[in-house]
C-alpha cells in the first residue's frame, strides 16, 4: 500500500501524476518496440500527420506549448529520427517533416493513442470530473488571474527584509 502525504505540494503532485501516466505509457512503447518513442512525442506527429509539414512556431500552436518546448520535442525526435529538420522561406524558420521510420510506426502510435484514450474514459469514470476537464479548467482559471497574482493577494511580500549575510572575512 502506498502512503500519500497528508499534504504534498501541488506541483509535486502535479508532476507525480504525469509521471504515473506517462511512466506507463512509455513502457509499454517500450514493449512495443519503440524504446525511444515517447509520449510527448504523439501530439506532434499527430499534428504532421494531419496537416502535414510545419514549423516549430506552427507545431507549438497546433500542441498547445511554448516554441522553446516545442523546439525541445522536436529536436528530441529528431536524434530519435522520426523527424527531419529542414530551413524554411527564412533562415530563421526550420521545417518539421516526418521521416520514413515515424511513418512506419504510425500503427502502433495509432494503436496506442486509441487504447490510451479508452483507459482515460475508464480513470474518468472513477474521477468526480473528466481529469481533462479539470485541467482545462485549471487551465482557463489560471488565465484569468495568474498563479503570481493568486500568491500576492495572499499577502506575502516579494522583497522581504533579508537579515545581514554572513560575516566578512
Amino acid at each position: 500500500m502506498e502512503i500519500m502525504p497528508e499534504r504534498v505540494a501541488l506541483g509535486t503532485l502535479l508532476r507525480h501524476v504525469l509521471e504515473l501516466l506517462d511512466g506507463d505509457v512509455a513502457k509499454l512503447y517500450d514493449e512495443l518496440g519503440l524504446p525511444d518513442y515517447r509520449p510527448r512525442f504523439s501530439p506532434y506527429v499527430r499534428a504532421l500527420v494531419a496537416d502535414g509539414p510545419a514549423s516549430i512556431r506552427e507545431l507549438a500552436g497546433k500542441v498547445g506549448v511554448t516554441h522553446s518546448a516545442a523546439s525541445q520535442t522536436v529536436a528530441q525526435m529528431a536524434r530519435s529520427g522520426l523527424v527531419t529538420l529542414a530551413p524554411g522561406a527564412d533562415a530563421r524558420r526550420r521545417i518539421v517533416r516526418l521521416t520514413d521510420r515515424a511513418r512506419e510506426t504510425l500503427p502502433v502510435i495509432e494503436a496506442e493513442w486509441a487504447a490510451s484514450t479508452a483507459a482515460t474514459r475508464g480513470l474518468d469514470a472513477e474521477l468526480p470530473m473528466p481529469l481533462a476537464d479539470l485541467l482545462a479548467e485549471t487551465v482557463r482559471a489560471l488565465r484569468r488571474k495568474p498563479f503570481r497574482e493568486r500568491i500576492a493577494e495572499s499577502g506575502l511580500d516579494p522583497r522581504p527584509e533579508i537579515g545581514p549575510g554572513p560575516p566578512s572575512p
